[in-house]
């Protein structure tokens, strides 16, 4: 008895033919089916350079594309001539030019003659199935998929999106119930023979033949009508990333490989000489095995799923990158953001430095450059004060301003000038502490030499522009520590917002502010207001300011501010 091995070849055809000497010179029949896309003079070759050994044939060859027929018509041409040849074969193999065994042949060899009637093939209804990766489960048996996914995409979902609409419906064959499952099996004479040569084939093939990935389901479906023992598993150590991939496995692999215990591995990179050194050797030089278990790596493979879908906090890379929510924490570190505080406060940015011995930066998306700590043109990281590169791509720059200067808390100013600034994914991040001061953009303009027209008409833009950015840091959405105060709030009691404010950037001091930074001087800026409002520009971001107010004019008792959670 012995076991025959049918070979999906399409490159790395010295490879295929290593391996596929390798499995003969143990006993192993081999048909190989090379792909019909190779040239011919490829094929002829490797077909001249196998032809010394006479248990290594080739079969009628198909053009294979993934998700289409080609790939069933091939495996269903190699086993034919399997059975036809070599009558002394008791299971047949299924493997690629891409797959390499892991242990000894005659290991594999007993362990299928000590199971005589055991078909091994992943086999498992449409709703059983967790393994669908962006893909159709049931509707890909009753749908028809004329068109390839990866030549003609456009017109595959075009196409399901109008039998969907219609409701069109394929029939099942009687006698089957569709089940999925992995390519790669090892099947019975018996339940093989029985498959093929079903007086029925012809129909289950014109069925399968618009089914989407027909590998995948056919001799999955079909084996659960004349298998009398499955064991729903496939003894090929086959895994696959988040997305549905093939995993490749390259030299440093090698230890890995062996853990599993597999007889089968795919798909190995043509390449890696460590790997096919390891395990193409005599049988004397094998290492011995226990029963083939692929979950024990099934915890390596989910860290590295989760290291390439989650990474660590604050990074990005490659893999994710370009897809929303998967920062595992949008920036690295904890830092605050100031609105409205430059503006009021005449020495603002070197108090918060004495005060809470953080980094204070000005506006680090002011339209002119970015206003590092001290005038720095280049900070940690090399992070340049140039708009330009800042603006290519805001959020990257804020996210490796906190990851270059991690261990230091960054304090750094916006405004409504600061149109660049990501405001939406600053409000978004629960490792930002936002301190408002509403309405301050009006502070400027009222010191300003600029005609009044020029005022009423920046003020009215200016206020836009502030309005959109607090109805970020308002929304539903927002999971940074938001703290709203109208201007007219804020200098009625200034210190006791500011005390909180250094409270929640847990400085190592606990002891009351004992200096407050220098307010600048407000005296007309409420008939500043009025005349906007004469003008026909009704300010309301920075609250109610009477017309004329007496400097030492008693103040009222502080409301509480507005406070998003």
């Amino acid at each position: 008895m012995s076991v025959g091995i049918l070979m999906l070849v399409h490159t790395a055809l010295d490879r295929a033919e290593q391996v596929a000497r390798h499995w003969a010179n143990a006993g192993c029949p081999v048909v190989i089916h090379v792909d019909k896309k190779v040239p011919r003079k490829t094929y002829d070759r490797f077909v001249e350079s196998c032809s010394d050994h006479s248990m290594i044939v080739f079969c009628k060859r198909h053009s294979c594309e993934w998700g289409m027929w080609g790939i069933v018509a091939a495996s269903q041409s190699a086993a034919e001539m399997m059975l036809e040849q070599f009558a002394d074969v008791h299971h047949i193999y299924l493997s690629s030019g891409s797959c390499l065994p892991l242990r000894p042949v005659q290991e594999l060899k007993d362990y299928l003659a000590a199971r005589p009637r055991t078909d091994f093939i992943e086999s498992a209804t449409t709703a059983d199935v967790p393994w669908t990766v962006g893909g159709l489960d049931h509707e890909r048996f009753t749908l028809r998929f004329p068109f390839s996914w990866k030549k003609r995409r456009y017109l595959f979902d075009k196409w399901v999106d109008i039998q969907r609409f219609v409701r069109f419906k394929r029939t099942i064959p009687k006698g089957i119930v569709p089940h999925m499952g992995s390519q790669w099996w090892c099947l019975t004479r018996q339940t093989l023979s029985a498959i093929l040569q079903d007086p029925d084939r012809e129909i289950f093939d014109k069925f399968f033949k618009r089914v989407w990935i027909p590998d995948e389901s056919y001799f999955q479906t079909l084996a659960r009508v004349y298998s009398s023992n499955i064991e729903s598993r496939s003894l090929t150590l086959s895994k696959f990333d988040f997305q549905g991939k093939p995993h490749i496995f390259y030299d440093d692999h090698l230890q890995l490989l062996r853990r599993s215990d597999c007889f089968v591995a795919r798909k190995i990179w043509p390449h890696a000489e460590k790997i096919y050194g390891g395990f193409l050797r005599s049988p004397e030089g094998a290492i011995k095995m226990s029963e083939p278990n692929p979950a024990k790596i099934d915890r390596i493979f989910a860290k590295a799923v989760e290291r390439r879908t989650k990474g660590r906090s604050g990074l990005y890379m490659q893999s994710r990158f370009p897809n929303e929510g998967w920062e595992n924490g949008m920036t690295f570190g904890r830092y605050s953001v100031f609105h409205g505080f430059t503006e009021l406060f005449e020495d603002f940015e070197p108090w918060l430095a004495r005060a809470t011995g953080t980094r204070v930066h000005g506006h680090l998306y002011a339209p002119e450059r970015v206003e590092f700590e001290g005038g720095q043109r280049v900070l940690n990281g090399a992070l340049s004060d140039s708009p330009k590169l800042r603006d290519y791509n805001p959020i990257a720059f804020l996210t490796n301003l906190v990851w270059n200067t991690r261990g230091e808390r960054q304090c750094f100013q916006v405004g409504p000038r600061d149109e660049g600034a990501p405001v939406w994914f600053i409000c978004k991040d629960p490792n930002a502490q936002i301190s408002v001061i509403s309405g301050a953009w009006a502070i400027p303009l009222f010191k300003s030499n600029m005609n009044f027209a020029d005022i009423r008409k920046e003020a009215a833009r200016l206020q836009k522009l502030e309005s959109d950015q607090l109805h970020a840091l308002r929304s539903p959405y927002a999971k940074a520590r938001v703290r709203i105060w109208s201007l007219a709030e804020f200098i009625e009691a200034p210190m006791e917002p500011l005390q909180t404010i250094i409270d929640e950037i847990g400085t190592d001091s606990t002891r009351r502010l004992a200096e407050a930074p220098k307010m600048t001087d407000l005296t007309g800026f409420g008939q500043f207001l009025q005349n906007l409002k004469n003008q026909g520009m009704h300010p309301y971001l920075m609250g109610d300011f009477p017309v004329t107010q007496a400097e030492n004019e008693q103040k009222k008792p502080p409301r509480k501010p507005y406070l998003v959670q």
